[in-house]
């Protein structure tokens, strides 16, 4: 524990204090920049509001921007801390929110412990804000305190403490009671603890269809029945119920179907689950200690099913599934407010999201552990990144249905993008790539068909379309990942199987590669071996053999072996001298191309000519026009170092091969990439703008450049494209993740179409 403090403590002070910062949407580089950006031209948009308040929406942040409030009377774990305490829970909120769904945080913490002041001092920000998350606010004000918010103010207020707990925690009964067979309407629930998130959740689940005659809930003083305190809350009086003479949860609890409890450690014992009804659902969400831990729970009962606030437990209830994404579908239409039928719009996306497929992406983020729809995994892990893409659109179709969204969307085919991209910055990016790759479905090969990424990926093309998959492997061991994957993905529909046990196509494969290289001092017991359990030999004879239009290897070896074997078996283009490879990056404010990566050691003029113009026409292939900068530690004949020299000779030759190439150098990666750099000292250079398509010297330097921009920026990567082969092949990296896959799947296609 001493060790977890530290730890903590480190976390929050080092680089800097805090988890947040304010980051400039525009460039203030310049005297004119300021003018915009301050005065005079600020008061062009501050004129243009006042005539229109809706114009906030496009001159300002407010569309994008929610305050995070508290004033720290019921922080987390901690009780009554008091705001500045809990501050580091704000900004931690305001991270998620961030992270998850791109929205914009300021964290407020309020020194105000009374309601109607609290009210008046929320209330007055509503110009700056376009929605309120109140946190860690106690119980009962915090109900007061919202619906007074609610009624005063015109843009979104939630409650994450009462609602986000009882969406989730929803969508967690919805898929245990689906699971176990029984139906809400039908079902009997105690509830242990009587706060903001307990009667907020039983609030949902009534309006769900859960029956308020079935539910009994007990506080600290026993169960709560009529006239049992003068002084109750009239949120606990609406689930009060007739004096049946029991007292305690150990009363009631007999016979119940479901546990929901938001109290304490240790309140329900393994005697009280063993009394349950026959696959009790127990909801033990108390932090950081649940009512009992779900071993416990199993030890007692193996068919119980076991939700906790816990991540070191299977299904764990966390607010982070919900508030971020209702906040962006509310934000995205302007809505008013965040009503009931948002609200359980977001159950029901969020449940049915557990039921979908796997995603590559959560079984990584968790360890690698594999996991599907049943008893351990009955709601969607945090890291999966589809929950923006269900939730946010399922709230804003519920905003405009139920008339509270004042800019309702009206291309929701744009809009679904716009969020996929937030998800997958590579989108846009590959967008003309996949719109060809559509237009016209190529056979691609995936040498490494038993590969779990591989499986993701072929679940994703065959929904994307862009081609259709063929899987070299087992059969038999293709089909049992599928399943325990829990894969939504049928050979002979999704993809076809060129199976290494048909006896047919092994000997198809080595014979081919026999004869091309029987005069190369390979025998047939060789070509045997060599084709042998090796992904990318059978795979490129299977592509020079057209089982397919194109091919991927290269999860399982290395580089320079798979594309020994590419060049053996199905060659280099005629008029190319050598194979080459560009990667493409996706950086926070730009793409850019690198060229050779992972082929050439020390290319000489004639070479690094024909990978320019090899690498330029890939560029081209994404629609971007390109712009390349030969790259040295020279500026402009400011060296005659050979490899400066060379550089120099490379831009003469390109020049003549393609005089319409925008090509320069050689220079320095900054002057490259900054215009304003490179004016000064050559302000003739062809280039406009930052060059897109860097070309290196040697491997050394690309690989060098390629490596410090993956780890400084931590872009998103496509490629390596090889280049200069004669049939459409790709070798991918051992590290190369499904997106990778799926982005190079979609590139060799789109050559196979060209070839």
């Amino acid at each position: 524990m001493s060790d977890l403090r530290q730890a903590a403590l480190d976390f929050h002070e080092f680089p800097k204090p805090g988890k947040i910062e304010v980051t400039p949407t525009k460039s203030l580089a310049t005297q004119r920049d300021l003018a915009l950006a301050y005065s005079p031209g600020v008061a062009e948009p501050c004129l243009d509001i006042q005539a229109d308040p809706a114009k906030a929406y496009r001159y300002t942040s407010k569309g994008n921007l929610v305050a995070v409030i508290s004033n720290g009377s019921a922080v987390l774990g901690l009780g009554n801390i008091g705001a500045l305490a809990g501050k580091p829970v704000m900004e931690g909120k305001g991270v998620l929110f961030k992270k998850f769904a791109g929205v914009d945080v300021f964290d407020i913490e309020i020194d105000e412990k009374d309601p109607d002041k609290l009210v008046e001092i929320i209330a007055s920000l509503e110009p700056t804000f376009g929605g309120i998350n109140l946190e860690d606010i106690k119980a009962p004000e915090c109900f007061y305190i919202e619906q007074k918010l609610r009624e005063r103010m015109h843009i979104p207020v939630f409650h994450d403490d009462q609602h986000g707990t009882a969406i989730i925690s929803s969508a967690a009964v919805l898929n245990g009671l689906r699971i176990v067979g029984k139906k809400i309407e039908d079902v009997r629930l105690v509830a242990s603890g009587a706060g903001a998130a307990s009667i907020a959740c039983l609030n949902l689940l009534v309006s769900l269809g859960m029956k308020r005659e079935n539910i009994v809930v007990c506080d600290s003083k026993g169960v709560i029945y009529k006239n049992r305190d003068d002084r109750m809350d009239d949120t606990k009086k609406l689930y009060a119920i007739d004096d049946n003479g029991k007292r305690t949860l150990g009363d009631v609890i007999e016979n119940a179907d479901i546990f929901l409890g938001c109290s304490a450690k240790g309140v329900l014992t393994a005697e009280m689950v063993k009394s349950m009804a026959a696959s009790p659902l127990i909801l033990a969400l108390a932090n950081p200690d649940p009512e009992i831990t779900p071993p416990e729970a199993k030890a007692a009962r193996a068919d119980a099913i076991v939700c906790t606030g816990r991540s070191d437990y299977p299904n764990q209830v966390n607010n982070v599934l919900c508030f971020p994404f209702i906040f962006r579908g509310a934000l995205d239409v302007s809505a008013t407010t965040i009503n009931e039928e948002m609200k359980m719009a977001a159950v029901h996306a969020i449940a049915d999201l557990a039921l979908a497929e796997q995603s590559e992406v959560v079984t990584s983020a968790y360890g690698g552990n594999e996991v599907s729809f049943g008893p351990d995994y009955i709601i969607p892990k945090p890291f999966d990144p589809r929950l923006i893409v269900r939730i946010a659109p399922a709230v804003a179709k519920a905003a405009m249905d139920s008339g509270v969204a004042t800019r309702p969307i009206t291309d929701w085919d744009a809009y679904l993008e716009t969020l996929t991209q937030f998800v997958y910055k590579t989108n846009l990016f590959m967008k003309p790539v996949f719109d060809q790759a559509k237009k016209d479905k190529k056979r691609v090969l995936l040498a490494d068909g038993e590969e779990t990424r591989i499986l993701h990926a072929v679940q994703e093309i065959s929904g994307l379309g862009i081609a259709y998959p063929v899987l070299v492997g087992r059969n038999d061991v293709i089909q049992q990942k599928i399943k325990k994957l829990g894969l939504k993905i049928e050979v002979g529909t999704d993809f076809d199987v060129l199976s290494t046990d048909n006896p047919e196509i092994f000997e198809k494969c080595w014979s081919l590669y026999h004869n091309k290289m029987k005069r190369n001092g390979v025998t047939a017991a060789m070509a045997k071996r060599r084709m042998m359990n090796n992904s990318a030999a059978i795979g490129s004879a299977l592509l020079e053999l057209d089982y397919a239009d194109a091919m991927l290897c290269g999860l399982v070896g290395t580089y320079s072996s798979s594309l020994s074997l590419l060049t053996e078996i199905v060659g280099v283009k005629d008029n190319v001298k050598v194979p080459a490879t560009v990667n493409g990056l996706v950086l926070a404010d730009r793409n850019l191309f690198l060229a050779d990566t992972f082929v050439n050691t020390d290319p000489d003029v004639e070479e690094l000519a024909e990978i320019t113009l090899m690498a330029a026409e890939e560029v081209r292939r994404f629609g971007i026009e390109p712009q390349v900068a030969l790259i040295s530690h020279s500026n402009y004949g400011s060296s005659d170092h050979p490899s400066a020299v060379k550089m120099r000779q490379v831009l003469r030759l390109v020049n003549q091969l393609d005089p319409t190439l925008i090509i320069d150098g050689e220079m320095h990666c900054d002057v490259a990439l900054t215009e304003s750099l490179r004016n000064e000292i050559m302000p003739d250079s062809p280039l406009k703008g930052a060059a897109n398509l860097l070309i290196m010297p040697n491997m050394e330097s690309a690989r060098i450049s390629l490596n410090l921009l993956q780890g400084t920026h931590t872009p998103i990567t496509i490629g390596p494209i090889l280049m200069g082969i004669k049939k459409p092949a790709h070798i991918l990296t051992s590290k190369s993740s499904v997106r990778r896959i799926i982005n190079m799947v979609a590139v060799a296609a789109v050559k196979a179409q060209q070839a």
